[in-house]
């Protein structure tokens, strides 16, 4: 979980294969059952109706077998959720600054939050906002800085080996002169 932008999807799906499981992508899975994209669905019914079904979607995603779940940067604001996600599984918080954000999304004309007249201000604040949602959800903050995806992926399969959850990685073989 994180800030739109963080890498929530680019390190989930890296993740996901390291660890040989599914990835989902909750806003995806919310587009393909809407039959719209997301921003068209803001526009029409509003952010409440969306988060009752983002709310859904992750109840169905957390249940299931183990997989790798990204989820939407706003799906924190439902204490349901954030109950949900704590309990059954993993969370990472994927922390990136304001700035960050804004470096990587100042184009980007799909996020439905950000088509606002000072995006970098409405990405602080949703940062002052979800930051202490995020850290309440997770086990574990990675900031994601200025590390490659690959870095990113190997610092959460680090963090799920020392505490149990994955097996340990084999070292690699040794290669003979």
């Amino acid at each position: 979980m994180g800030l739109p932008g963080s890498g929530k999807s680019t390190v989930g799906r890296q993740l996901a294969r390291r660890l040989a499981l599914p990835f989902f992508d909750s806003d995806h899975v919310i587009e393909q059952r809407l039959g719209c994209s997301i921003r068209e669905f803001f526009e029409r019914e509003g952010e409440s109706r969306f988060r009752d079904i983002e709310a859904s979607v992750i109840d169905e995603l957390t249940q299931g077998p183990a997989s790798i779940v990204s989820t939407g940067g706003g799906s924190v604001l439902r204490p349901e959720n954030r109950e949900r996600l704590h309990q059954r599984g993993r969370v990472f918080y994927l922390k990136s600054t304001p700035e960050e954000v804004y470096r990587r999304l100042r184009y980007d004309r799909n996020r439905p939050l950000l088509q606002v007249e000072d995006p970098l201000q409405r990405v602080r604040d949703l940062f002052e906002v979800r930051d202490p949602l995020y850290r309440e959800t997770a086990h574990f903050i990675i900031e994601t800085g200025r590390p490659s995806v690959a870095t990113l992926v190997n610092m959460i399969v680090m963090q799920l080996e020392v505490g149990g959850d994955v097996p340990p990685t084999p070292p690699p073989p040794l290669s003979r002169p």
